[in-house]
């Protein structure tokens, strides 16, 4: 985990955010809910709540995306931004919304019975059929 102060945000600037801890490397999530809301598998990386801050929020929006967890995206420029699970001490924030050198790899992939057929998965890395 990187734990240098990291800034990101949406493509258009609507929504900014900072972490002000460590930074969990990235999992490639291949689930159909975040290949349908980023048209691909999703990146993403976590940092506890207590370390997240929004700082403009002017263009986020959540959507509800099942009964235990929502998506943060800004509704001006479309970016899938956050996963929000409840009762969890940790913000999902998409890897590629990060602002420069993130200083976090991908550790692994998840929900890969999900993953679309127009890819393979040829890496070394671990991948697990579920949540791991």
């Amino acid at each position: 985990m990187a734990d240098e102060a990291k800034t990101g945000g949406c493509l258009c600037g609507a929504v900014r955010y900072e972490i002000k801890g460590p930074l969990r490397d990235s999992i490639a999530c291949h689930c159909v809910q975040c290949r349908k809301s980023s048209g691909h598998y999703v990146s993403a990386t976590a940092a506890r709540l207590t370390d997240f801050e929004i700082l403009d929020d002017r263009g986020l929006k959540w959507y509800k995306s099942s009964s235990y967890a929502r998506r943060g995206f800004c509704g001006e420029c479309g970016s899938s931004l956050f996963w929000d699970m409840e009762g969890r001490e940790l913000m999902g924030i998409m890897s590629g919304t990060l602002d420069g050198a993130t200083g976090i790899k991908t550790s692994t992939h998840i929900y890969v019975g999900d993953k679309g057929d127009y890819y393979e998965l040829t890496d070394d890395l671990p991948k697990y059929d579920g949540f791991r």
